[in-house]
């Protein structure tokens, strides 16, 4: 079925930066994913890319930095990584 699409759970936008956070259900619990895109106009309809340049890398820093926080938040900062209270510790 056409309308049974998975949207994502939230999306942020920058401009023509535009972020996807999509939640995924697995055995551990809830994950979360980010897919990142830049719109454009082509003619009179509307596309997307995955391809950046120079001055778009701001912005998609500034993008992916309020999903961070919006997936800790959504989150509570758990399961995702061992958060002991050292954030310097890698995954």
């Amino acid at each position: 079925m056409a309308n049974d699409k998975k949207r994502p759970v939230q999306e942020v936008r920058m401009g023509s930066i535009r972020a996807a956070i999509w939640e995924n259900e697995t055995q551990n619990g809830t994950r979360f994913n980010v897919t990142v895109s830049r719109l454009y106009k082509d003619g009179d309809k509307w596309k997307d890319s995955n391809s950046f340049g120079r001055d778009d890398l701001p912005i998609v820093g500034k993008v992916v930095d309020r999903c961070h926080s919006w997936i800790f938040s959504a989150n509570g900062a758990t399961s995702e990584h061992n958060d002991k209270g050292n954030e310097d510790t890698p995954f």
